[in-house]
């Protein structure tokens, strides 16, 4: 059972829905630097936000991020992950163009394809002590 305090509630109803989403670079290209990192967590926030959605941990390595989400049951996935990862794409290709050479002939940054992991059968806290121990970039 969930704690009290991930409970959330909507109009129609409780819940508490967590995902755990796993983001690769094109080709597994090592891109990211700590400060790439920074603000690709500041933007995807932002996207969470538009969607009533929760950005709980944020973290990555040099090739992917991890990010645990905390949404209502009107909010789909696909189109969650779709926004997450062409509002990061399209910001940080004109916040960094040193991450330009990284986009290839197609202008993405990511792969085509993602993990989403419901989350509640490992305790949340073992999701974001994993999440939090990837071997971030300086």
């Amino acid at each position: 059972m969930a704690d009290l305090e991930d409970i959330r509630t909507g109009r129609h109803c409780v819940f508490a829905l967590h995902a755990h989403l796993v983001f690769v670079t094109k080709f597994r290209h090592r891109v990211f630097s700590d400060r790439h990192l920074a603000r690709m967590e500041e933007i995807m926030r932002a996207v969470c936000a538009d969607f009533e959605t929760e950005l709980v941990e944020f973290n990555g390595e040099n090739n992917h991020v991890h990010l645990l989400v905390n949404f209502p049951p009107k909010v789909a996935l696909a189109k969650l992950v779709n926004s997450l990862k062409g509002v990061s794409s399209r910001r940080m290709r004109q916040e960094f163009p040193d991450l330009v050479r990284h986009y290839y002939r197609a202008n993405k940054l990511w792969s085509g394809s993602y993990f989403a992991g419901s989350v509640g059968g490992a305790p949340l806290s073992v999701v974001r002590q994993y999440i939090e121990q990837q071997n971030r970039p300086v």
